[in-house]
C-alpha cells in the first residue's frame, strides 16, 4: 500500500493494483499485470510509487511500471527456490529479496 493504492499478488501468477476513492467508493480494479508463471508471494511499491516489484514461486522477481501497467526489463533471475519477500530500498535504486533457497539478494535496479 502506498497510501492511495493497494497492490496484491495472486495464486494465478498475476499482480493487481486497486485504489480507494476519496469518497469511500472502491475504484475499478486495474488490469492484472501478467508475467509470472507461479504464485506471486510478495509485492511492494517503490518509494516514489511509480514502480512495483513482485516476487514469485517461479523463482523470479519482476519490476512493473505502475502508470503504463507493463513489466520493465526482463525477469530478475538468480534464486533457486521460490521468492518469499521483496522490498525496494529507501532510495528506490535497489531491491532486496529473500528466498526459500536460504539466500538474500540485493538487485541494482537503478535506471529501471
Amino acid at each position: 500500500m502506498d497510501g492511495k493504492r493497494i497492490v496484491s499478488g495472486s495464486s494465478d501468477g498475476t499482480v493487481r493494483i486497486q485504489c480507494e476513492s476519496k469518497c469511500g467508493k472502491r475504484c475499478p480494479d486495474w488490469h492484472p499485470l501478467k508475467g509470472h508463471t507461479d504464485w506471486v508471494k510478495s509485492v511492494g511499491f517503490s518509494p516514489d510509487g511509480k514502480r512495483i516489484v513482485s516476487g514469485s514461486a517461479d523463482k523470479t522477481l519482476r519490476v512493473w511500471d505502475v502508470e503504463r501497467g507493463v513489466q520493465i526489463g526482463g525477469p530478475l533471475e538468480g534464486h533457486t527456490a521460490r521468492v518469499m519477500s521483496v522490498e525496494f530500498s529507501s532510495d528506490g535504486k535497489r531491491i532486496v529479496s529473500g528466498s526459500d533457497d536460504k539466500t538474500v539478494r540485493v538487485w541494482d535496479v537503478h535506471g529501471y
